[in-house]
């Protein structure tokens, strides 16, 4: 009687290409994690760095008129930034910032206690809220 050579041959080339498919898929969904991580990861620093436009924007207002306070918003290529500045005692003022890139938003949260002759920052902070 004859050995089924051919059977043995589909049946290891079905086994080896599903074993091939498994791995293949697998790498494939982790592939996708990580790009999704790694989206994640830029858009928050993009945020933070549209925290940082915006309080720097309310130090230039800041510096150009001393008695600035109020508040306002910018876009900056695919994001959005919005600060406040909330007058305090003498010259002291806080400054809030939120950077947002679609769902990614970064908070930051600056202090200063004198205007004049020179801006002098007493905290620059990333908060989860204000």
């Amino acid at each position: 009687m004859a050995t089924p050579r051919g059977f043995i041959t589909l049946l290891s080339v079905l086994l080896i290409g599903a074993i091939g498919f498994s791995i293949g898929a697998t790498l494939l969904w982790f592939g996708v994690g990580t790009g999704k991580s790694s989206l994640a990861i830029d858009q928050s620093n993009a945020a933070r760095g549209l925290a940082a436009a915006c309080v720097e924007d309310a130090l230039e207002q800041i510096r150009e008129t001393t008695d600035f306070s109020g508040s306002s918003n910018l876009v900056l290529g695919q994001g959005t930034c919005g600060y406040t500045v909330a007058k305090l005692a003498g010259e002291n003022r806080q400054i809030t910032s939120v950077g947002t890139i679609g769902t990614i938003a970064r908070k930051v949260k600056v202090s200063l206690d004198a205007i004049n002759p020179q801006i002098n920052l007493t905290s620059w902070q990333e908060v989860a809220d204000f």
